[in-house]
């Protein structure tokens, strides 16, 4: 019986991978009807992947009150100055409105998850392109570049991130302190490489700036007070963790989103119905499912078996380890969509530390909250970075990809899976080499 549940489990988290890199079926319907598979095939009990969830919870509730806090604010009209803004101060220079998108998205993606940040900003890159008579595509996909990389600045800019983090009960202060230089390494190489990769528009000359729309902050009395609740997040996220009563990120998002709440709602710039229903609920539910996927494989010994495997490999060598961790992870996060991939890895990685003897098994506990041998960190840190980064390889690494390409459909353009390879494999591929000797000489040498 448990080598049926362990095929069971295995085919059916195979195939929904292979379903959401075809894009044959919506990635949260494919990742909900899994789930249900393995419910119903009584692979678990309902309150067996209720379980799985809540040893995630973290991660859902970080998400969901930054969706809210954003989404609050939407009516001052905010990110539309700052894009038109953006346009005006580059007068007319394509160099300048390329790196005017790196500096606008870099510090919004180091607070806010990326692809909220892509589903804020990205839709109005085409108008405003359209206006001054420029491609909106590679404006979109270097869009995308700047905010996966700005995700590895902090714990909470990139879901990959903040799940692998959590996992190693790293705290935002930690990071910032450990980490926020890669990220800020990562965006550089972006920068860098731009001239090169987007070489048409950077020696552009632009015109018709009078005709682009003259956006104004909506508002201005409700902003000044959303940016004080910002003010007191982005404190909680740095120092929550370092107080005598400790105060997690994700408790931090929702008290957050519960005073947006309360502004919006007392200052009726909008409804609680209205904010409440624009929160990307298929997101949450995607999540959601893919925790009770990977609870599958954990339940029947699926990962137990290839930790095994992954221990023969590697043997108990840390920097073969995280070498190889950061391109193989990168590589395959170019086709898997970097979340389920790190869902999946972190504990398989876990596994393998106990195997080969580099952590005790208390660290398998969900509820273990110590701290791991430093030793074997990079390994974690060579997940994050390649299953971030590598996100920029395909159109399918990552969900804001995917989002940057629904708003380029909506306007009329399509991002084809080979011209956002065009872009990607080169940066992909330059990343993850500037990653590695990063990790290399800050955590291995």
């Amino acid at each position: 019986m448990e080598n049926i549940s362990s095929i069971i489990a295995a085919s059916v988290f195979v195939t929904v991978i292979g379903l959401i890199i075809t894009d044959k079926i919506h990635l949260t319907i494919a990742a909900l009807l899994g789930a249900l598979i393995l419910i119903f095939t009584h692979t678990l009990t309902l309150t067996e992947a209720i379980g799985y969830i809540s040893k995630s919870h973290a991660t859902l509730v970080l998400f969901f009150g930054v969706m809210v806090l954003v989404r609050a604010f939407e009516p001052t009209k905010i990110f539309e100055y700052l894009a038109t803004q953006m346009v005006l101060i580059a007068k007319g220079s394509g160099k300048m409105l390329l790196l005017g998108i790196i500096a606008i998205t870099t510090p919004i993606c180091a607070v806010l998850p990326n692809a909220t940040t892509v589903m804020l900003l990205a839709p109005l890159i085409p108008p405003l392109a359209e206006e001054i008579g420029v491609n909106f595509i590679p404006l979109l996909i270097l869009m995308v570049f700047v905010a996966n990389s700005a995700g590895l600045i902090t714990l909470v800019g990139d879901p990959a991130t903040f799940i692998v983090g959590d996992a190693v009960n790293m705290s935002f202060l930690d990071y910032l302190q450990r980490l926020s230089l890669g990220g800020l390494i990562a965006v550089a190489s972006v920068a860098i490489i731009t001239p090169i990769l987007f070489r048409d528009i950077w020696n552009t000359k632009f015109t018709h700036l009078e005709d682009l729309p003259h956006s104004k902050v909506n508002h201005p009395r409700m902003l000044a007070l959303g940016a004080l609740i910002m003010v007191f997040v982005l404190s909680f996220f740095i120092f929550g963790d370092s107080l005598p009563v400790p105060v997690s990120p994700a408790a931090v998002a929702l008290m957050g989103a519960a005073l947006a709440l309360l502004l919006a709602h007392h200052s009726k710039i909008d409804t609680l119905h209205n904010i409440l229903r624009d929160i990307d609920w298929s997101t949450l539910i995607f999540f959601m499912s893919i925790f009770v996927l990977i609870g599958g494989l954990e339940k029947t010994g699926v990962i137990t078996s290839l930790s095994g495997l992954l221990a023969i490999v590697l043997g108990k060598n840390i920097f073969f380890g995280s070498i190889v961790l950061i391109f193989v992870v990168g590589l395959l996060s170019s086709v898997v969509p970097n979340i389920p991939l790190v869902v999946a890895m972190v504990p398989l990685l876990k596994e393998y530390l106990v195997n080969v003897g580099l952590a005790g098994s208390e660290v398998l506990n969900p509820d273990f909250a110590g701290q791991f041998p430093p030793e074997v960190l990079p390994l974690f840190y060579a997940m994050m970075f390649g299953a971030t980064l590598g996100g920029n390889g395909t159109l399918l690494g990552a969900s804001s990809n995917i989002v940057a390409a629904g708003i380029a459909e909506q306007h009329g353009r399509e991002i084809s899976f080979k011209t956002f390879l065009k872009y990607g494999l080169p940066m992909m591929g330059v990343q993850l080499i500037v990653s590695a000797v990063y990790l290399g000489l800050f955590f291995l040498f």
